[in-house]
């Protein structure tokens, strides 16, 4: 493998379609687009490959629950070999508007347990993420975990699925080595 790519969510009917879950909604949404499924159990997760811009790259969405994600990821790290640099994560963001799209190629967890447990199970913080705003809560008195848990409105459903042509654009220069590029067209506003 050259890459990995992760999202990162919670397993379970109960979670599907919740804000947390967002990262499996993209990336599914890149699976499709590529042809792939991501069915296959290995890392504790369920995984799926495809090849992008000639490297091989496996698709994961860790079963282990959000905040140990690590586990998973540096399972599949160890057994590939592939360095920190070469993971990129999909994860929710509640402190970015609703459907922006903010790419890091390192940091903190900036207060995401899924994020933060990456970070100490591989012992760096030098993996790309792709970071989807599930912010916009109406009521600012709203418990943040049931925010996050909550589900998306028809409308804002929507709205993502037209977002992830742009997540999927993303995904696809990053891997190809044009992170700088993508950057530049995606961080911040929709088009």
């Amino acid at each position: 493998m050259d890459w990995i790519l992760v999202g990162l969510g919670n397993p379970g009917k109960k979670y599907e379609d919740t804000r947390h879950n967002v990262d499996w909604m993209a990336l599914d949404a890149f699976a499709e687009q590529q042809s792939v499924k991501i069915n296959r159990i290995r890392f504790r997760a369920l995984c799926g490959e495809c090849i992008v811009d000639g490297n091989k790259v496996l698709l994961m969405k860790p079963q282990t629950f959000m905040n140990l994600s690590g586990e998973s990821v540096t399972e599949a790290c160890d057994y590939y070999n592939v360095p920190a640099e070469r993971v990129l994560v999909l994860c929710d963001d509640v402190a970015i508007p609703f459907n922006r799209i903010r790419i890091r190629t390192k940091g903190s967890g900036g207060g995401h347990n899924g994020l933060k447990n990456i970070i100490a199970m591989l012992g760096s913080d030098s993996f790309l993420r792709v970071r989807i705003g599930v912010s916009d809560r109406s009521d600012p008195t709203t418990d943040l975990a049931d925010w996050v848990l909550g589900s998306f409105s028809g409308t804002e459903k929507k709205k993502l699925n037209e977002r992830f042509c742009d997540t999927n654009d993303v995904i696809k220069l990053i891997l190809s080595g044009k992170v700088d590029d993508a950057m530049s067209r995606y961080n911040g506003d929709p088009k």
